[in-house]
């Protein structure tokens, strides 16, 4: 098949061509970036269709879902600031990734350590409420999360009932010889701050009294937390 040369194409024809050539590369070049959307978050697929999408391998899954999840604010080029996102979506992507895999940590390191963190008190606090749930599915392996939650409860939003709400359920619920001391005893730093005196030093005499406190360092620690409550109480204006 003969080609024929460029120069039997009319000047008028090529001149054209370049103009709208040059339009297109001109309209490319000063519109504006591509925005993600923090909507265009979809929602979570039911736990029994990504069961089915995982062939056999959930825990592969739920990790390459949390790559997903945490990479979505870069999406379409754009960055779309965590704030934004929709949280009830956000937490449901979570919770599918964690009844795909129960023994991961990662979903929970970010919504406490990442998702919880935004500057949007509503935000901070449905995470947190979603960490507190998580916790209490497996309170002796999960206890790490919900004691920073209690963190941000205190430090963050300065809701020391809410801080002690999570503290009392690590101390309630994560059992395991393997907690340490220092999780069990927020309850008792919190109650303090709340100059709930009483009632630590209460719960600081029922630890040393249970036998279940066993380091030589730690009993030395109680006893000292208690004969300074029991100085404190005894300065308070109204007590003996």
């Amino acid at each position: 098949m003969s080609q024929r040369s460029i120069a039997v194409v009319p000047r008028g024809v090529l001149v054209l061509f370049a103009l709208g050539l040059a339009a297109q590369i001109g309209l490319k070049a000063t519109a504006p970036p591509p925005r993600a959307a923090a909507e265009d978050l979809a929602p979570a697929p039911s736990i029994a269709a990504l069961r089915l999408a995982s062939f056999g391998d959930p825990v592969a899954l739920g990790k390459a879902l949390m790559l997903y999840l945490q990479a979505f604010d870069y999406q379409s080029g754009s960055k779309v600031p965590y704030r934004d996102l929709d949280y009830g979506r956000l937490e449901a992507w979570l919770a599918r990734i964690l009844d795909l895999d129960p023994r991961g940590q990662y979903p929970l390191l970010a919504a406490s350590r990442l998702y919880a963190e935004v500057p949007v008190e509503a935000k901070q606090r449905s995470m947190l409420e979603f960490v507190y749930r998580q916790f209490l599915l497996d309170p002796n392996r999960r206890w790490p999360w919900l004691a920073h939650a209690t963190a941000i409860a205190k430090h963050r939003l300065h809701d020391l009932p809410l801080a002690l709400r999570y503290a009392r359920a690590i101390q309630r619920y994560a059992v395991a010889d393997d907690v340490p001391l220092w999780a069990k005893q927020m309850e008792i730093f919190i109650l303090e701050d709340m100059n709930e005196l009483e009632t630590a030093r209460l719960i600081i005499g029922g630890y040393l009294q249970s036998g279940r406190v066993k380091d030589p360092a730690e009993l030395r620690f109680l006893d000292e937390r208690l004969k300074q409550l029991e100085a404190r109480i005894g300065k308070t204006p109204g007590k003996n």
